[in-house]
């Protein structure tokens, strides 16, 4: 069924580079499709706010923009101060203490502060970051993943490029879309901050808790120096309680609270062979095949319904009635999503996609053996690498991870050693292999019905918030890690996760995109946050 207003087929049309298979402009239209007509708030569902946060988004626009041509990939440090230092001064023009703490690796975090209307209120931190994954460029539909391409469904529902002003237009259309790289993740919530801050300094309003905001340079590479960055300025990052502004909001397109992300584990798993590559004629059915080995190891891992076959690896991991209910409550449309990400049946952890990231997963990532394609040579190759994350939850901890499969590796008759073997260990053991755990992230949680979950839940049901009548989507736990158990484990304060992007906005891939009916309802789910006051 179409949505009024909405055409019920969508093209790409003028806006795919020389060069881009026609597949790939299909792709890139089925996947905009998907879930924006789901996606939309019609207008009907407006909160109180809407004409004056519709008014406040025109005008940061092009703010939004100067900010996504900034690049973001962490292994350029030099890249990330320029976003500190774009990101310090556009909070400083609104009011808040600014500050930049420095780490080893030159990529400085943020922190601002602007009082609540009450000094004496508690300090709410609001988590987000300006760090992005790396691009590919000639994968993306546009030259530049950094230059902002505006695009917009025309009447036969074709993607056409359509230039920056039309962010300008009114009435604003909702189903406009920025492709860049960070205009979800993480720019995007960045901007709606700023935006309801705006909205209130217009009205003469503060916020009714003092907020406190930090905005990471290293999310996407696990933020292996936070950690550090608290203990050195314990005061710096203090609060009472901790939001964080990220993901993707619920398919249905109703404001979403999270109460819990999985942590990850990744780790790198060798199986060796020969010293060196050989002749596959010369030493085929004599010399072992490491790439044949792995494969064979790495099906022992799983059985044929995506269950890990690891004796122990989901221990702990128990849902009572009442998880189950919360579960439900959530009501994926699993149908479209199965469609949506076009496979025909799911893997069986779960009985349902919320109760399956509620399990720990063990996802192989990324293999290497010898080279395919143009590189292809007649070897057999001297190794064979595969790298594996495993996402864990609270009660599945990933060092424990890491020890149980380590065991399963030997129970299949391999020797790990450290790094390439020896001669000594290459003429003892007829199976070597190497599993070396890289890093740990922790899962965390925070009881749905704590204060802090109360306090959010309220927030999103307040005359400001962009869907006032319709109760919020619920979620025990996400599938994503972001830091939480650095700065919960270090604060000691509870967390809450209030994603607003549009749930297709293709983060870490290809042709990100942010839909700008998500701008401005996440600006308005930002203004109902703020102007609750919060009680812990």
């Amino acid at each position: 069924m179409n949505r009024p207003g909405f055409p019920g087929r969508l093209r790409f049309r003028g806006c795919v580079p020389c060069g881009l298979p026609t597949r790939a402009a299909v792709r890139i239209a089925l996947t905009t499709f998907a879930l924006a007509a789901v996606g939309a708030v019609g207008a009907s569902y407006a909160g109180e706010l809407r004409d004056d946060v519709e008014a406040a988004a025109r005008a940061n626009f092009s703010e939004y923009l100067d900010l996504l041509r900034l690049r973001n990939v962490p292994d350029e440090p030099a890249d990330m101060v320029r976003n500190a230092d774009f990101l310090e001064r556009a909070f400083a023009r609104r009011g808040f203490r600014t500050r930049l703490v420095d780490n080893s690796a030159g990529r400085p975090a943020v922190i601002a502060e602007l009082d609540g209307r009450d000094p004496g209120a508690p300090t709410i931190m609001f988590y987000m970051h300006y760090d992005g994954q790396p691009v590919i460029p000639a994968e993306w539909s546009q030259s530049d993943p950094f230059e902002p391409t505006v695009r917009q469904p025309d009447d036969s529902g074709s993607l056409v490029d359509v230039g920056a002003d039309a962010l300008q237009a009114q009435p604003l259309d909702p189903e406009l879309r920025v492709f860049a790289r960070a205009a979800s993740d993480d720019k995007a919530p960045i901007m709606m901050l700023l935006t309801a801050v705006d909205l209130l300094r217009s009205r003469g309003e503060a916020p009714a808790f003092n907020l406190k905001v930090l905005l990471d340079a290293e999310e996407e590479i696990g933020s292996p120096n936070l950690a550090a960055m608290v203990a050195a300025a314990p005061e710096a990052f203090r609060a009472d309680a901790l939001v964080v502004l990220d993901g993707p909001e619920h398919a249905s397109g109703r404001p979403t609270l999270v109460f819990g992300n999985r942590g990850i584990t990744q780790v790198t798993l060798t199986v060796f062979g020969t010293k060196s590559p050989l002749h596959s004629g010369h030493f085929g059915n004599y010399a072992p095949n490491p790439a044949q080995r792995l494969a064979a190891l790495l099906a022992t891992l799983k059985d044929d319904d995506g269950r890990v076959l690891v004796p122990g690896f989901y221990d702990g991991v128990e849902l009572t009635d009442a998880d189950r209910a919360m579960l439900a409550a959530v009501d994926d449309d699993e149908a479209a999503l199965l469609t949506r990400i076009g496979i025909a049946r799911p893997d069986r952890v779960g009985s349902s996609y919320q109760e399956a990231l509620q399990y720990p997963s063990l996802n192989v990532r990324g293999l290497a053996a010898a080279g395919v394609g143009a590189l292809a040579a007649n070897v057999i190759p001297s190794e064979a690498v595969a790298e594996i994350d495993m996402r864990t939850t609270p009660e599945t901890d990933g060092h424990r991870l890491y020890e149980l499969v380590s065991r399963h590796i030997e129970a299949q008759g391999y020797r790990i050693v450290d790094g390439v073997p020896s001669d000594a260990e290459r003429t003892r053991y007829p199976r070597l292999a190497s599993f070396t755990l890289n890093s740990v992230q922790a899962a965390m949680r925070t009881p749905a019905d704590s204060p802090l979950g109360r306090w959010a839940l309220g927030a999103l049901q307040s005359p400001v918030a962009p869907q006032p009548e319709e109760p919020p989507v619920r979620i025990r736990m996400m599938g994503g890690t972001v830091p939480t158990d650095v700065l919960v484990g270090a604060l000691n304060v509870p967390f809450i996760l209030v994603p607003t992007v549009n749930g297709d906005n293709n983060q870490h891939a290809r042709d990100e995109n942010l839909r700008i009916g998500n701008f401005v309802t996440g600006t308005e789910t930002v203004c109902a946050l703020l102007t609750t006051p919060y009680m812990p």
